[in-house]
């Protein structure tokens, strides 16, 4: 059974090192962790490696050595199945190009992770009495009204898929929430309204959130702003060249 670290981390990064096949290194980190309901935003100029350490966060990648760590489990430790079970359980993951399910209603696309993780179901009925009642309270904290909850995803406006998305996220009250890039395709202001929106659903649902973005105008949103450059280790690619 998996639980909070001795230290109270809900993540935990220590010396890790990344390479895609054939490649050198593109990541070493020796320390980096999330606590419990924190918000961070990882910023770093676009091919630094950003959405590669989230899919090493969310056990999607394992790294070469060191350790990666949810809620004390490390992801290097379980099976291929179970992984994408755990992660499931734990973590909602906002892409940057949503991967919503396109012929899916926007109610189906919400309650995906309820369909695959009884532990999210279970919470989801503990929070809002049924998985219909959850998905509807985070799509209309999302914003989306229940007009367009019929609708196929791929009938909604970019701001609604990338709100429907955030709603899926936050279905079940995972304790990690990932989101890659989810504002780059907002004007300024719907950026700084889906983020008054992330943020505050993220507070309701005491969910951790990693944000990343190359737009630091959005760090000061955030309790904690790391540079992914200034943490990792891994020689810049210039560096390789005699």
């Amino acid at each position: 059974m998996s639980g909070p670290m001795p230290d109270g981390k809900l993540l935990e990064i220590r010396n890790l090192r990344f390479a895609w096949p054939g490649g050198q290194d593109c990541l070493r980190i020796a320390d980096l962790s999330v606590e419990p309901g924190e918000t961070v935003f990882l910023h770093g100029p676009s091919g630094c490696g950003k959405s590669t350490l989230l899919s090493l966060m969310a056990g999607v990648l394992i790294p070469q050595s060191g350790h990666v760590a949810l809620l004390g489990t490390p992801w290097d430790k379980l099976p291929a199945m179970r992984r994408d079970r755990y992660r499931v359980d734990h973590v909602g993951y906002i892409f940057q190009q949503f991967n919503l399910l396109p012929y899916l209603t926007a109610f189906d696309n919400v309650l995906l992770p309820c369909r695959f993780s009884g532990k999210r179901r279970d919470a989801a009925v503990r929070r809002a009495g049924s998985v219909d009642a959850e998905a509807a309270h985070w799509l209309t904290g999302m914003g989306i009204g229940p007009s367009n909850w019929s609708r196929p995803a791929h009938a909604l406006s970019v701001g609604q898929q990338q709100r429907v998305a955030a709603a899926r996220a936050l279905v079940g009250q995972p304790g990690l929430i990932i989101a890659d890039e989810p504002t780059s395709a907002l004007d300024e202001d719907r950026r700084e309204a889906f983020l008054d929106l992330l943020l505050a659903a993220c507070a309701e649902a005491a969910s951790a959130v990693v944000l990343v973005s190359h737009d630091s105008r959005m760090a000061k949103r955030f309790a904690r702003q790391v540079s992914l450059p200034s943490i990792n280790q891994a020689p810049r690619e210039e560096e390789h060249i005699a």
